[in-house]
């Protein structure tokens, strides 16, 4: 088997897309951990339960905190409020990518607060 792409891939939200994407990484090997954010507890349990990832977070910080790919699974109007909270804790040279449905926005929203 080849080597993961990625140390470590955080989903910031782990809704349908969110958990798609996790399993697109699980079956393919790309990472070798999976790191989650999601804000209920419920989900949380469920995301853990159903192995979508091997540690979920109540904040974006935590679950971005040194992964080398953070995707954006959430909601266009929360990116910006995301990627503000998890930027501090991000490792240098990190990759962020979204699934939003429109990149203007979440450029304008999320570009600021990350580090250059």
């Amino acid at each position: 088997m080849s080597e993961p792409m990625f140390e470590r891939v955080a989903l910031i939200g782990l809704g349908l897309i969110g958990s798609s994407l996790s399993h697109a990484i699980r079956r393919g090997g790309i990472a070798r951990s999976i790191s989650g954010h999601a804000q209920s507890a419920k989900t949380r349990d469920t995301a853990l339960r159903l192995g979508l990832a091997d540690s979920v977070y109540a904040t974006a910080a935590e679950a971005a905190r040194d992964a080398d790919l953070i995707v954006l699974c959430a909601p266009v109007g929360v990116c910006g409020k995301l990627a503000q909270e998890m930027a501090p804790a991000m490792r240098p040279g990190a990759i962020v990518t979204d699934v939003g449905s429109v990149k203007g926005a979440i450029v304008r929203e999320v570009g600021p607060h990350l580090p250059q």
